[in-house]
């Protein structure tokens, strides 16, 4: 295959005839998409959008902070202008952020759902918002169409314990719709025991679970309650992303007596807090293993940095920011603990703070079935994947990687499977003398069946 034959693609990373003859091979693939956040609610009620603005803009908080820099007016951005308003203000922003990766990506959005093509300048704002427009129309694109269309397979959405899942209910039993749909569990709630919330937080969790939580002990039985709901309706993976992570791992009686205090809303010390969240993380990590979990930590990130847009737009509006190095003798502390227990489960790894890498990759390379996750959020443009897998291959074996993931509340998102998978193959590409059935194997591997493996159930 000809490297000219990609040449007019809007975003085209294949540099060499290698990497051509990989992509035609992973292409294709259904995508698995273990990681997103997705609403079910809008999956399942398959609502047709009314515009590209609405598609790109009603949720994307990569493209509000990308706005935020260009110094767009947040009337643009989550503001109460017009779709088409804050469109043009996306496309003036857009077209000149060269370098980032969001700029790729819309273009790849709109060739892969719209055919179009059109270089991203404020002169075609117009003529791409009425051809989007007029497909959006006459093909009634919905979540399940754009889904279909980018050939999903599978979909793991972001969810927490408490929520009733009546979404993922009624899509395990829609025949209509063959694209598996089914929860995370989401324990960031669960974990900010020192967060003003967190007393209503646990009465709402004793009610979802009928358990009156008076104690550690009626804790861990609402959440082994909630786990195996949520494991009924095919939940594979598990999540964390909160800031930081504990330093000390406490026995039960001491992270009992810490809950017992945070439950009649008094103060704890860090200390104690540590200790506490140390004991969950092995609580949690044991039921994974129990029940065939794969556990996710997503690390070093720091959240909500501007209060006053906190409490104006709320969370997941694109107020985080890159985080502290967490030390790695803290992570290995809980999974040497969790693997001395025979309870490690299988765990994919994140950071936001990209100095971490060359420790994380050689610490998951001390635990079986431990994966450094792809490059995460701001981490996930060319340069930041290029060198995940530069690490990676220096270090560990570069099969050893579960895939790309969305990350996004977008329907438009899964073309960065496809950037992924571009990536991937230009890497590969250069190291391979000659694309052979190895070579293949393991660009499939990355692109697909690592991840299809995960999934499955043993």
């Amino acid at each position: 295959m000809a490297v000219a034959e990609f040449q007019d693609r809007p975003v085209n990373l294949l540099k060499t005839k290698n990497a051509v003859d990989l992509y035609s091979k992973v292409k294709d693939l259904p995508i698995i998409d273990y990681h997103c956040h997705l609403s079910p609610k809008e999956i399942y009620e398959d609502k047709p959008f009314s515009n590209i603005g609405e598609m790109w803009l009603a949720g994307d908080h990569y493209k509000w902070r990308l706005m935020r820099a260009n110094n767009v007016d947040e009337y643009f951005i989550t503001g109460s202008a017009s779709w088409e308003e804050k469109f043009n203000a996306f496309i003036e922003t857009v077209a000149t952020a060269y370098g980032n990766p969001i700029q790729d990506w819309v273009a790849l959005e709109l060739e892969m759902f719209f055919g179009i093509t059109l270089p991203l300048k404020a002169k075609n704002a117009k003529q791409i918002w009425d051809q989007a427009n007029m497909q959006i129309i006459e093909k009634q694109l919905s979540p399940r169409k754009l889904i279909k269309m980018a050939n999903v397979e599978y979909i793991a959405t972001t969810d927490d314990p408490t929520d009733s899942l009546q979404w993922h209910k009624l899509l395990s039993e829609d025949k209509l719709f063959d694209v598996k749909c089914v929860p995370s569990f989401r324990v960031d709630n669960l974990l900010l025991a020192k967060e003003a919330s967190f007393v209503e937080y646990i009465k709402k969790l004793a009610d979802v679970s009928n358990i009156n939580i008076v104690d550690l002990d009626s804790l861990e039985k609402a959440i082994v309650s909630r786990m195996d709901y949520f494991k009924s309706l095919g939940c594979k993976f598990s999540d964390v992303g909160i800031q930081g992570f504990p330093n000390r791992i406490a026995n039960k009686e001491e992270a009992n007596k810490v809950f017992i205090s945070l439950l009649n809303g008094q103060k704890v010390s860090d200390s104690e807090y540590n200790g506490y969240l140390g004991y969950m993380y092995i609580f949690l990590g044991k039921e994974y293993k129990a029940r065939n979990m794969v556990m996710q930590l997503h690390l070093a990130v720091t959240r909500n940095s501007n209060s006053k847009m906190l409490a104006q737009c709320g969370k997941d509006a694109g107020f985080d920011c890159v985080g502290e190095i967490i030390p790695i003798a803290d992570l290995t502390r809980v999974l040497d603990t969790l693997n001395s227990l025979d309870s490690l489960p299988e765990t994919i790894v994140y950071t936001l703070n990209p100095s971490m890498y060359y420790t994380l990759v050689t610490m998951c390379g001390a635990f079986r079935k431990v994966h450094v996750g792809i490059s995460w959020w701001f981490c996930d443009h060319k340069r930041g994947m290029y060198e995940t897998l530069q690490i990676l291959t220096e270090l560990s074996h570069i099969k050893s990687l579960v895939g790309m993931l969305t990350d996004s509340r977008s329907f438009l998102s899964y073309v960065r499977h496809d950037y992924y998978r571009q990536i991937v193959c230009d890497f590969l590409g250069g190291l391979c003398k000659e694309v052979d059935e190895d070579a293949i194997d393991v660009a499939k591997a990355l692109c697909y069946t690592n991840a299809k493996d995960i999934i499955k159930e043993k």
